[in-house]
């Protein structure tokens, strides 16, 4: 409190002392810059010429001074009310984050327990778990930083969902004539991973290895660095699939259509457990129209037919 009547009183005792000084200069001032020659008694008009001068540069600079010293104040109130509203600015964006981080929150957990959802008799469980995928898209979109976590989310609710196990013969049956397909959810979350947002962030690889994406479709995908090791992607749409830098090893991929499919530095070969090399299936007449490179790894057959070496040979010049 004592230092704020200070601060008070200091430009209160500058002002006094100003308008002080200035009374003695209007009434003295005269004589005491040219004393020697202005008269204290009977005036001359000589002298009241000298005296008005004088006086009337005073005034003039006195309102030039007082003119400065308000253009001063006016500023520094101004740079006061700009600081203010940026200070208030600030805080309105910091409520608006917190704001929208509780709501992206409150989606984020409504969407889980959606993903969450069981199947039902009335088939309400697979559209509750399309909802839950889709606002997980919304998330991922709206708000960078929780691309990552996103994308592993749905990853893990595909393999989950779609495990590759050895079918029955039946099974088998079903799936060489076609008539298998990925759920619908399943699909739909892998249709959210190819059209995922590119940003310049590390959102960890897609790890879809040992699935069951039998005749899914990922036209257009963008799945590079993804793992599909052990995943079987039989009678798949992969056209026009970005596979770049991929590991594909030991997949199944026969009868995917791969026909423009960037499967460039992917890897076909990987080591199991035992560390023999687990070829993925695929045939050399299904990687003719796709792009592949010299750091492409093929399976020996593949890498070894005239056709895939003189396109490898082509594609090099």
């Amino acid at each position: 409190m004592t230092t704020k009547k200070k601060r008070l009183s200091w430009p209160l005792i500058a002002a006094a002392l100003g308008v002080t000084v200035f009374g003695l200069l209007l009434w003295k001032g005269p004589w005491w810059f040219d004393g020697a020659h202005l008269r204290t008694k009977d005036l001359e008009p000589a002298d009241g010429v000298v005296i008005t001068g004088f006086r009337t540069a005073l005034v003039a600079v006195g309102v030039a001074l007082t003119a400065a010293v308000g253009l001063i104040y006016t500023h520094r109130n101004h740079q006061a009310t700009l600081d203010q509203l940026e200070h208030t600015r600030a805080k309105d964006r910091e409520q608006a984050e917190m704001t929208r981080e509780s709501q992206y929150t409150d989606l984020y957990v409504d969407a889980i327990k959606l993903l969450a959802t069981k199947d039902s008799p009335d088939g309400s469980g697979l559209t509750e778990r399309l909802g839950g995928i889709y606002a997980l898209e919304r998330i991922m979109r709206d708000s960078e930083k929780d691309q990552a976590m996103v994308v592993q989310i749905l990853a893990a609710f595909v393999r989950q969902r779609a495990p590759r196990e050895d079918p029955d013969a039946e099974a088998l049956a079903g799936q060489i004539h076609g008539t298998l397909r990925p759920a619908d959810d399943v699909q739909a979350a892998l249709s959210v991973l190819g059209r995922r947002p590119r940003r310049d962030q590390k959102e960890g690889r897609i790890d879809l290895s040992f699935t069951d994406l039998s005749r899914v479709d990922l036209i257009l995908g963008r799945f590079s660095y993804a793992s599909f090791k052990g995943a079987r992607l039989r009678d798949a749409f992969l056209t026009g699939t970005n596979f770049l830098n991929a590991d594909l090893g030991g997949a199944d991929l026969r009868g995917a259509q791969l026909s423009f499919a960037d499967l460039r530095g992917a890897k076909l070969i990987v080591n199991d457990v035992s560390s023999c090399p687990a070829e993925a299936k695929v045939e050399a007449v299904q990687l003719l129209d796709s792009k592949i490179d010299g750091k492409t790894v093929l399976p020996r057959h593949v890498a070894e037919n005239p056709l895939i070496l003189d396109k490898l040979r082509k594609e090099a010049e």
